[in-house]
């Protein structure tokens, strides 16, 4: 009989079947075995554990991205009871729904869970809590906002809007945290960096909320790193005004010489 270093059996002799050690070494095979499996078992769990926050990520592959959001994930469950799992798609199943794919989901989990999904193919993005009370302890409209900021949103409503109610309904709507960042352009090679950010600043935003609402302190919010891809998206859409704005009066100012000249 040969062990392998790791206690596995690779390789059994045959043995005498008269031998009177032959108990003695069939008992060694089977708690072999028996430990084998044992270790297996709490390897296979540990690892799922390990990964639970990250359910899925068939985009990114990302092991930082991946240890980020267990990390941060794994805190705020255990301060608060609350799991927030975070889930990258591909595609989704064909005639489903995100919303319809994350009610499948959730039914895997017991304690209370908040789900963030997005599928790249199908451009989708949303959030999913349940029980459905966990809705009171983070504001969902205000993650998903496709605007990063008050004055863009002004902007967009003056602009954009046909009625009062609809200027309304824009200029307090704001403060998206993940859309943003999605909708910036990136060349092929940087889109997974753009995907893993855009989620991980969704996420971080929907557990630092949480944390908050629940009066407690994490040691690895990202409070500070999460407004400074704001900042940066703000940044660039007040650029792209001031530079429209020049454009403009540049426009208007050759204007007014031709028609002074003729």
């Amino acid at each position: 009989m040969g062990i392998s270093n790791n206690g596995c059996i690779y390789y059994l002799c045959s043995c005498d079947s008269k031998s009177p050690f032959r108990w003695l070494r069939e008992s060694y095979l089977v708690t072999s075995r028996g430990l084998a499996a044992l270790i297996f078992i709490c390897t296979f769990f540990t690892s799922l554990h390990a990964t639970e926050y990250l359910y899925k990520d068939e985009i990114t592959g990302n092991p930082k991205f991946k240890a980020e959001i267990n990390a941060l994930g794994d805190e705020l469950y255990k301060k608060t009871g609350i799991a927030v799992r975070a889930i990258l798609l591909k595609k989704l199943p064909q005639g489903v729904s995100i919303v319809d794919y994350e009610k499948e989901v959730v039914k895997n989990f017991n304690e209370p869970t908040v789900l963030l999904t997005f599928s790249e193919l199908d451009q989708k993005v949303d959030i999913l809590a349940k029980p459905h009370s966990l809705y009171q302890y983070f504001d969902k409209k205000q993650i998903l906002s496709p605007v990063a900021s008050w004055f863009q949103a002004f902007f967009m409503g003056v602009f954009f809007t046909h009625s009062w109610e609809e200027f309304k309904d824009t200029i307090t709507d704001y403060g998206g945290t993940i859309i943003p960042i999605l909708a910036q352009k990136a060349k092929a090679p940087q889109m997974a960096q753009k995907y893993s950010t855009a989620i991980f600043n969704g996420y971080a935003d929907i557990v630092s909320q949480i944390a908050k609402a629940k009066g407690v302190e994490l040691e690895h919010d990202v409070g500070d790193a999460n407004q400074k891809s704001i900042l940066f998206i703000k940044v660039l859409f007040y650029g792209f005004i001031l530079y429209a704005i020049v454009v403009y009066l540049k426009i208007r100012f050759k204007q007014r010489r031709a028609k002074k000249d003729d």
